[in-house]
């Protein structure tokens, strides 16, 4: 279950991001990167990257280093210490919910979902590819 007060906050972050940027042509996917930022304070961060590459097949998700646009620094962070689950599944859970429901319904949603694809996960980890055109 989406939180609002935080999917509000992500949705202002990516609407932000997505109205003052044009994506190169060459973007053929979006990747969602996730951060620990502190394991212990539970804070992590997501950055959002169009790919040059898409690759549906490749979990390592290599083809997502091929980057033609990167929000850099302009990070999302949230603090999930309040929340009952504060582990890293929880959280991939719980951005792929909101990265999911944007795509449908945010307001530039369908700049993400013109794509050929999109992956979410965290940098040290595998992608899981959360959208993926027919």
């Amino acid at each position: 279950m989406l939180q609002m007060n935080i999917y509000e906050e992500f949705t202002a972050w990516l609407d932000d991001i997505l109205e003052n940027n044009d994506m190169p042509e060459s973007t053929e996917a979006f990747c969602f990167n996730l951060y620990e930022e502190s394991a212990e304070e539970h804070i992590y961060s997501i950055q959002l990257v169009a790919a040059a590459a898409f690759d549906p097949e490749d979990g390592e998700g290599d083809w997502a280093c091929d980057e033609a646009w990167s929000s850099d620094e302009n990070v999302f962070t949230v603090d999930i210490s309040d929340e009952d689950q504060k582990d890293r599944e929880h959280v991939h859970e719980l951005f792929a919910e909101m990265v999911k429901e944007y795509a449908e319904n945010g307001r530039y949603g369908s700049i993400l979902s013109s794509a050929k694809g999109m992956a979410l996960g965290f940098v040290d980890g595998d992608l899981d590819i959360i959208y993926k055109a027919e």
